[in-house]
């Protein structure tokens, strides 16, 4: 019965305008995120799907690997700034958060493949080549900070709704939340109703704080066949990693009964929820690679599913200060589940043209069918998938992303690249995150330098309780600026 209820609970933290189970929303969270790359591909808007010889390639399009003519690695460090801008019913507030990370870490070994006697060098199988990295696809960090009088409603409303639906005698939220004198029943002994004993004009102050993220090691070959078709397949391990902290605070007046008679005292509310979660997946990668001509290379990739196995931990807690009066604390209650899910298959597709020593443009489009997405039984921790399978179903979508980039060469050894990139949003009725991207690169001898810079705009809107008509709701306009720093060497 307690962990039933906290599908419904959890979603008060809720990342939309929609209030539903946060197994769905991280299920489509965790299938987000773009491939680990270098910053020449990320400068180039994150299109690299008909590039080649990149070491993106192995998180990539694995048939870019047969275009290696040498042994290659990199590292690419990276420094991510987050800026949150919220309004909360019409009030205005702002939200930073400054980390560093290690984005990619690569390395490809060439191998050239013999050829029979008499053959011509350029004809048949010509190289097989390995590579593996570390990358980071997908970070989860961000602040947001919002405050107001709200003279419409309370989180109490919210509680008093739970007592409605759900009733009271289970040690849950809506039981803590009359315990704390913060909801009251209304009416006669047989006739009676929840209500919220907060009076109208309650102040609220909310705060979450998100860390984490997506990161894992990919394995892919390459093979060149006549310097004109390239094919690759790719194994990836993934590695999730999300931690949230989220509170709201609400002060104002209570009117309570005190030996039959109605006081007005002063209130200090908290309610709180962390949440922990980890999970291990796989996935793998078919891709492809051909020269229509000599200036123009098309690209696609297949990426199955990614089946992880998820440990969640997800904690609650209540306080509440009557002014000159009692405190109530209810400290926080763990509700555990282990689980297992699929993400959606991406099915992706790009074209190259060169334009000789100058440089090239490129661009990628790829689609992914979010209801697609999937979460498994639960019979250890008594969970059925049916009510977050349906939400998913519900409330994505299939969606197309594109990406384009341009690279000119200015002067011998120096690059100027620079792309675009839409990210559609899974929600339906969500808004879409935009990227601008740009970036220089210099190379000399065996040796070379490459920094991207990525500037990431998109919006959500918080949903902090779910009382249906009339909720109230933070607007984030959220701006990530990334910067990356590429470190290679070819040998």
């Amino acid at each position: 019965m307690k962990f039933r209820y906290t599908l419904f609970i959890i979603a008060f933290s809720a990342i939309s305008t929609n209030s539903f189970a946060q197994y769905a929303k991280d299920a489509v969270r965790f299938s987000t995120g773009q491939p680990g790359s270098t910053s020449r591909i990320k400068a180039l808007g994150n299109a690299g799907t008909a590039v080649g010889g990149d070491l993106s390639s192995i998180s990539g399009n694995p048939a870019g690997l047969g275009y290696f003519t040498h042994s290659e690695l990199s590292i690419t460090p990276e420094f991510d700034n987050y800026t949150n801008q919220t309004s909360y019913i019409g009030e205005p507030n702002t939200a930073n958060r400054n980390t560093v990370n290690f984005s990619n870490a690569s390395f490809v070994f060439y191998s050239q493949l013999a050829q029979p006697s008499g053959q011509k060098r350029d004809k048949g199988w010509l190289s097989l080549n390995f590579g593996v990295n570390y990358n980071r696809s997908s970070n989860f960090y961000e602040r947001v900070r919002y405050g107001a009088k709200n003279n419409n409603n309370s989180i109490n409303d919210y509680y008093a709704s739970l007592a409605n639906s759900q009733g009271l005698g289970n040690d849950l939220l809506q039981d803590w939340a009359a315990g704390a004198q913060l909801i009251d029943a209304y009416g006669t002994a047989s006739d009676f109703t929840y209500k919220s004993n907060s009076l109208p004009g309650v102040q609220q102050t909310g705060f979450v704080s998100r860390t984490g993220g997506v990161s894992g090691i990919d394995m892919a070959v390459g093979a060149n066949y006549s310097n004109k078709l390239y094919v690759g397949l790719g194994l990836g391990v993934s590695e999730i990693r999300y931690h949230t902290n989220n509170s709201l605070n609400e002060t104002g007046n209570l009117s309570v009964l005190e030996n039959g008679n109605a006081v007005t005292h002063g209130f200090n509310s908290n309610y709180i929820q962390f949440q922990d979660t980890k999970g291990e997946g796989y996935n793998v990668k078919l891709g492809i690679l051909y020269k229509l001509i000599e200036n123009i290379r098309v690209g696609a990739t297949i990426t199955s599913p990614t089946f992880y196995t998820i440990d969640d931990s997800f904690n609650e807690g209540l306080n509440n200060q009557i002014t000159g009066g009692t405190k109530y604390i209810y400290d926080p209650t763990e509700y555990a589940i282990t689980y297992t899910m699929r993400t959606p298959f991406k099915f992706a597709g790009g074209l190259s043209i060169f334009m000789g020593n100058i440089g090239f443009i490129t661009g990628d489009v790829e689609y992914m069918d979010y209801t697609t997405t999937h979460i498994n039984n639960s019979p250890d921790y008594d969970y059925t998938n049916g009510y977050d399978n349906e939400i998913i179903k519900a409330n994505y979508r299939s969606v197309v992303n594109a990406h384009a980039g341009i690279e000119l060469k200015i002067v011998d050894m120096l690059y100027f690249r620079g792309g675009y990139g839409l990210q559609r949003n899974p929600l339906k009725g969500g808004a879409d995150t935009k990227m601008i991207t740009g970036g220089l690169g210099y190379h000399i001898g065996n040796y070379y330098i490459d920094a991207a810079c990525m500037n990431i705009k998109g919006s959500q809107n918080v949903m902090q309780y779910d009382i249906g008509a009339g909720t109230p709701a933070a607007v984030v306009n959220a701006t990530n600026n990334n910067f990356f720093l590429t470190i290679g060497l070819k040998y």
